[in-house]
């Protein structure tokens, strides 16, 4: 896909944060080690994680030089690190590897997780978070819209969520150490904008960036509007304006045996 833009991602950073900063409050006691932003994004998270885990060097690992840019803006990395997550090796057994909101990206997680918990070091902990709302109605309404208005393009007959059930990944990740699992829905007020409907504003720079990416600039506009109508259906506006917009999250975090 296309760079991230860092800067819409950043439109909404204390929505964003709000999920980050709970799986951080989770993370047990570490073993001496690095601990590895996994996913890292435009770093907003470093300054928190790097007074959690003070005496650990903190590793950022993002894919997009967008995002790096920004995450270097923080200062709260000693190092950063452009690589790809499904190919990524630590260099050492870090203490944790953290990812908030990036391995929904990442295909066939059966393998992927349990290849992450194996390189921790003993003790070490795995602590991920995954947006679950593959089945909510706004995404729904981005995938309908796409291969109504598009149909050379989009088919999502064969479509499945990225995030599976919770109870399969503590099929996976039980026998690997001790686990807890959890999902949370955060119920997130939306403020209005005069530039779209704010569910939409909020999902432009994420799961709505590989419909955009297929599209000329002025598909991107029939296509937003038309967005923008339905959302206006889906999720009409509270008497204050705001827009409620339920958000399901999955978290998890992996202690390895010592």
């Amino acid at each position: 896909m296309d760079d991230w833009n860092a800067a819409h991602y950043l439109d909404f950073a204390d929505l964003r944060l709000r999920p980050a900063l709970d799986l951080l409050a989770a993370v047990p006691a570490l073993p001496d080690g690095d601990v590895v932003d996994l996913g890292c994004g435009a770093g907003n998270l470093g300054p928190a994680m790097a007074a959690r885990f003070q005496g650990h060097r903190l590793i950022g690992i993002d894919s997009s030089p967008a995002m790096l840019e920004r995450a270097r803006a923080e200062s709260a990395y000693q190092r950063l690190e452009q690589s790809d997550i499904a190919q990524w090796i630590p260099d050492r057994r870090p203490a944790l590897i953290y990812s908030n909101a990036a391995l929904q990206w990442l295909p066939e997680h059966g393998y992927h997780l349990p290849r992450l918990a194996r390189e921790l070091a003993p003790g070490g902990v795995l602590a991920v978070q995954m947006p679950r709302q593959g089945m909510a109605r706004a995404q729904m309404v981005l995938r309908e819209l796409s291969a109504a208005l598009f149909p050379d393009r989009f088919d999502w007959s064969d479509w499945t969520s990225p995030v599976a059930e919770p109870e399969e990944y503590a099929t996976v990740l039980a026998p690997l150490g001790a686990l807890s699992l959890w999902e949370t829905v955060y119920y997130q007020r939306l403020e209005p904008s005069r530039e779209g409907h704010p569910i939409r504003l909020f999902s432009q720079s994420t799961v709505a960036r590989p419909i955009l990416e297929k599209l000329t600039e002025a598909e991107t506009e029939t296509f937003l509007v038309a967005v923008d109508a339905a959302l206006a259906d889906q999720y009409p506006s509270q008497p204050d304006g705001t827009v409620l917009y339920p958000f399901r999250r999955l978290f998890f975090t992996l202690t390895r045996p010592g």
